[in-house]
């Protein structure tokens, strides 16, 4: 194609272009209009029932007994082995509290290409914890990082997060918002709602075709979320 010719239909193109001249719409304002203003204790319920619809398992704890509550979890699997990652304040705690209590707690601390048949072969469960959470889908945001990558939520076949009721927001487009997403994503962001699930053609549900069969939610809530 000649530069005459090209020149020519990018004209046309701009020619016929929609028009940018209208404001664009205040999609906050659409929001503080179509959407409740919620309480925290009305956003934890409704987070709750929609991640519990979806067949996640959640469990009320607080900042004190969350390990206990891990601990139980685990033992009522028969779990004696859980991944969490070294560095973070839950993974710690993990790493502090579970082992006493007959819990091996090992740790993503290497190149995934070194350790790849004990992940997928051997690692049956992880904890990692959750930036935040949506009230009106029941969803989960992970913000993995090199600390806690990826794999750790998509590959053990019991997926245990942490998640503080305080950090549950109402909606998607509060969730952006109040989180600062426009600053800066990571790599991956994850929105979970649910345990790893797909259908065939008959519309016969499987859980744990690709990922985590189970998915349990440890909600550390606050007074007020708690009423």
């Amino acid at each position: 194609m000649s530069a005459l010719a090209r020149d020519r239909i990018l004209a046309k193109l701009r020619q016929n272009a929609p028009s940018t001249a209208n404001a664009l719409p205040d999609v906050a304002a659409w929001y503080a209009g179509h959407r409740p203003v919620e309480t925290a204790a009305d956003k934890a319920r409704r987070f709750r029932h929609f991640i519990e619809l979806a067949h996640a398992e959640v469990h009320a704890v607080t900042p004190g007994n969350w390990t206990q509550t891990l601990h139980a979890v685990l033992k009522a699997r028969a779990i004696d082995r859980l991944l969490v990652a070294e560095g973070t304040p839950h993974g710690d705690a993990a790493l502090d509290d579970l082992p006493p209590h007959g819990i091996d707690c090992s740790v993503y601390d290497m190149a995934i290409e070194a350790w790849k048949t004990e992940m997928f072969e051997a690692t049956p469960a992880s904890l990692t914890g959750a930036r935040a959470a949506i009230a009106e889908t029941g969803t989960l945001i992970l913000w993995p990082d090199a600390l806690e990558p990826r794999l750790m939520s998509l590959v053990p076949p019991v997926h245990i997060v942490l998640l503080d009721a305080t950090r549950i927001h109402n909606t998607f487009f509060e969730a952006m918002t109040a989180e600062g997403w426009k600053n800066g994503l990571p790599t991956n962001a994850l929105l979970i709602s649910g345990p790893s699930k797909t259908a065939d053609i008959q519309q016969t549900l499987a859980y744990g075709a690709h990922g985590p069969k189970e998915l349990i939610v440890l909600l550390i809530e606050t007074t007020e979320a708690a009423q």
